[in-house]
Formats: structure tokens, C-alpha cells, sequence
């Protein structure tokens, strides 16, 4: 999935805007240039064109690491984590899980929601450490039902 449409459906969920986008990149050490925020929002509602770039992993990366701050706060007994790159949809799964603080039976319950449901063992796979036998690779398809899902728990307020 693309970079920038998780950070738009993240925004859309939580209702932030630019300048809250840049506080959390700012929470996780990023330091964004002038428009660089603007820039990922720019083509909401037009076609992109082939030519439009996506926004970094590096961006993603902070902004994921960031949302977790955002939402729990920094912790003093657990250093940052070194930025890893390029972010993959099964990266996305486990820093929402984290930033949300989701547990297995929530995880399943948002997909759910989303309209998608997968087994306890398909899930699990998801979450393991690449190169295991039984990792899974994260659809774009299953992220989007997933944030879907998360974007319908939070609005209920639940």
C-alpha cells in the first residue's frame, strides 16, 4: 500500500491535521521540510499521476514510530527502536497493534469490522520475524480492510 494513503486513512481516523502530522514526525526525531506534510495530503481527492511521488519510508518510518508516542508516550525503560526501512505492510500491522495497544482478540475484531476475516493462525503469521518458516506477507488488501476497521473502532469510540 501506498505510503502516503495509510498516513491519510491514520489521519482521517484520528481527525488531525498538518501541523499535528508534523508533531508527531517531530515526537520520533523527524524533522520535516517546508510542504513536505502539505505535500502528502496535495492529491487527496485528484487521480494521482504516475509521476507523483510517494512520500519516503524514511517519512513512514518516523511517522509510525511517532504515532506510537503520540498515542501511549515515550518510555523511559524502552529506548527507541533504530529506524528500520523500507516499511512494509506487515510493519504498519504491528505499530498500529502497538500504538493502539491491540490485543490478538482486537486484531481480529477490527478486521473483522473491516470485512475481512482471517484465521488465528493466518493472523499470527502476519506478526512473526521475516524468514520464518511460517511468516506471512501483509496484502494491501488486509491493510486496507484493517484500517478500515481501526477507522470504524475509533469512531464508535470504542
Amino acid at each position: 500500500m501506498r505510503n502516503d494513503d495509510i498516513i491519510q486513512s491514520i489521519r482521517h481516523m484520528l481527525d488531525l491535521n498538518d501541523i499535528e502530522i508534523a508533531h508527531i514526525l517531530k515526537l520520533r526525531g523527524y524533522k520535516p521540510k517546508r510542504g513536505e506534510v502539505a505535500a502528502i495530503f496535495k492529491n487527496q481527492d485528484e487521480p494521482l499521476d504516475e509521476k507523483e511521488a510517494d512520500c519516503s519510508h524514511l517519512l513512514m518510518a518516523h511517522f509510525l514510530d511517532g504515532l506510537i508516542y503520540y498515542k501511549r508516550g515515550k518510555s523511559k525503560e524502552h529506548p527507541p527502536h533504530p529506524i528500520k526501512t523500507p516499511v512494509t505492510n506487515n510493519m504498519v500491522l504491528k505499530k498500529l497493534r502497538v500504538a493502539f495497544k491491540l490485543r490478538e482478540k482486537d486484531m481480529h475484531d477490527t478486521l473483522e469490522r473491516g470485512g475481512f476475516s482471517l484465521s488465528k493462525h493466518e493472523m499470527s503469521a502476519l506478526f512473526r520475524r521475516e524468514g520464518h518458516k511460517n511468516y506471512r506477507e501483509c496484502g494491501d488488501q488486509v491493510l486496507r480492510y484493517f484500517l478500515k476497521g481501526l477507522t470504524e473502532r475509533i469512531k464508535n469510540g470504542e
